[in-house]
């Protein structure tokens, strides 16, 4: 007499015919992959980190505890429960010229993000799908912009203006910085654009710029979400670059004012440490949670960044299953159970 395993499904739980794989309902498996992005724990603490950066640049200058231009007889006072940060050589809180430059960094960063992500979406995706002379041209409108030092044309442009503000800064930086992304943008629209999803498109008839907009763009969502991130970092230094070096008005409070005042002023050697060491951590912790975000960009879009070295996978079983770095781990299917032979009362 031969049993197989389905007609004792008791003995082997799980592994029988009548074992049925848990189905989950549609709604829940699109709702997990849509907040698949927010659950990446990278991710969702570079957006958090970002959050307080925007809730401090919103109302910043008005829950600041000082005036930041406020001149006081406490000169060089070290951290207390009066002044969190300690104060200048002035007198002023440097608490309150960190809230008040907080808006001014996220103002210029967004802006010049914005632009350089518009100029390098429509220099490089018209590029790599028309092709030809306009890509030409547009190749080497890029090529020009690129090997030009980005930081040294802004100084210049900066200082040739009458005036300087933060969206005068914002646009200037937009305007030169979008070349990088544009080139990597067309290699990306060069290999789409021959897909054969487009090329049916393309024979039914579909104008160009709908196939563009809404075959070829969906698909490099995730490339123009990381140079928009990478832009604004950019951005975020340079602007604070401008402050430092003197270029941009001192007269308005950002990070690299701070740092321009305290530099000036040789707060390092009168061991006025307190007065640059807050800003520089401001900077370094923006940076970091940009950074973070770009990660859980590259993860989410990569499934094999994604479960590198603490990914967990499942056998048919249900067993898990360590990946690491630098494997790439391959799921065999579950062998065949064996056959359970019962003669005269045992089992074998």
């Amino acid at each position: 007499m031969t049993v197989t395993p389905s007609s004792i499904e008791q003995v082997i739980p799980g592994q029988g015919a009548m074992a049925q794989p848990s189905a989950q309902p549609a709604g829940k498996k699109a709702k997990r992959k849509r907040f698949r992005f927010i659950a990446n724990g990278k991710a969702a603490t570079g957006l958090v980190i970002l959050a307080i950066y925007v809730l401090f640049a919103i109302i910043g200058p008005w829950v600041a505890p000082y005036d930041p231009d406020k001149i006081t007889p406490d000169v060089l006072q070290a951290p207390s429960a009066r002044h969190w940060f300690g104060t200048s050589h002035l007198g002023q809180d440097i608490f309150s010229q960190i809230l008040a430059g907080t808006r001014s960094v996220v103002l210029v960063g967004a802006i010049a993000g914005i632009v350089a992500t518009i100029l390098s979406v429509l220099v490089g995706v018209t590029a790599g799908y028309l092709g030809g002379l306009a890509d030409e041209f547009l190749s080497v409108l890029s090529n020009v912009f690129l090997v030009i030092p980005a930081l040294l044309l802004i100084i210049i442009i900066c200082t040739s203006l009458p005036k300087v503000n933060d969206v005068t800064v914002a646009l200037v930086i937009g305007a030169t910085t979008w070349s990088w992304g544009s080139r990597v943008l067309r290699a990306q629209t060069l290999s789409l654009r021959r897909r054969d999803y487009v090329e049916a498109a393309r024979a039914t008839g579909e104008k160009t710029w709908r196939i563009i907009f809404f075959e070829v763009m969906p698909n490099l969502t995730a490339i123009i979400a990381s140079g928009f991130v990478g832009t604004v970092i950019f951005a975020v230094l340079s602007e604070i670059t401008l402050a430092f070096i003197g270029i941009s008005s001192v007269s308005s409070w950002n990070w690299g004012t701070i740092l321009f005042w305290a530099q000036g002023q040789q707060a390092l050697a009168q061991g006025a440490w307190w007065w640059f060491v807050p800003a520089g951590l401001a900077i370094a912790i923006l940076g970091t949670a940009l950074s973070l975000v770009n990660f859980g960009i590259d993860e989410f879009v990569s499934p094999r960044l994604r479960t590198s070295g603490t990914g967990r996978a499942r056998t048919a079983s249900g067993d898990k299953i360590r990946m690491k770095v630098g494997f790439t781990p391959v799921v065999r299917p579950a062998e065949p159970p064996a056959k359970i032979e019962i003669r005269d009362g045992a089992t074998r």
